[in-house]
């Protein structure tokens, strides 16, 4: 199989999503997404930054759901294609839904559990994955991040 060089498919990814976000606003689309707050043993988050996405700050991984699938299963996959680590005793926590600007919507499924390995970027979808202490997030750090964490919090007490 032909693979691309990485800074080509970085360039490719990064022409091709604000196309691809449009025309899902054109066709009203709802998009099934997958977020997994990943956690070391010792309590670190996974956090990551895309080559394409909002790369100057940190997102926890996640990305599309096939159809069909299982969200836990989604939710494994999805940290083991961007990090290389693999997700055990995975939670759902529940569902946050988006209106996006460009008129399409995000029905995001949030996930967490414990991961082993070590958070590796792929070098083309993901530029940078690293363990951070949730109550000591860097400043690049999406609003996201902060809200999937609160929604496991108010599931914890």
């Amino acid at each position: 199989m032909l693979r691309i060089p990485a800074p080509i498919h970085r360039f490719v990814l990064r022409m091709v999503q604000p196309v691809r976000l449009r025309l899902w606003g054109l066709l009203a689309r709802q998009v099934e997404g997958i977020m997994v707050l990943g956690f070391a043993d010792d309590g670190r988050l996974v956090l990551v930054r895309h080559s394409y996405h909002l790369p100057d700050q940190w997102l926890v991984p996640g990305g599309g759901r096939h159809p069909h699938e299982d969200i836990l299963t989604a939710a494994r996959r999805e940290l083991a294609e961007e990090v290389g680590c693999t997700l055990h005793d995975p939670v759902h926590l529940g569902r946050i839904v988006r209106a996006m600007p460009q008129g399409w919507t995000n029905r995001i499924e949030v996930v967490s559990g414990r991961i082993t390995g070590t958070p590796i970027a792929d070098g083309r979808e993901i530029i940078a994955a690293a363990l951070h202490d949730p109550a000591a997030l860097p400043a690049q750090t999406h609003a996201s991040v902060r809200e999937y964490l609160a929604l496991r919090a108010g599931l914890e007490r």
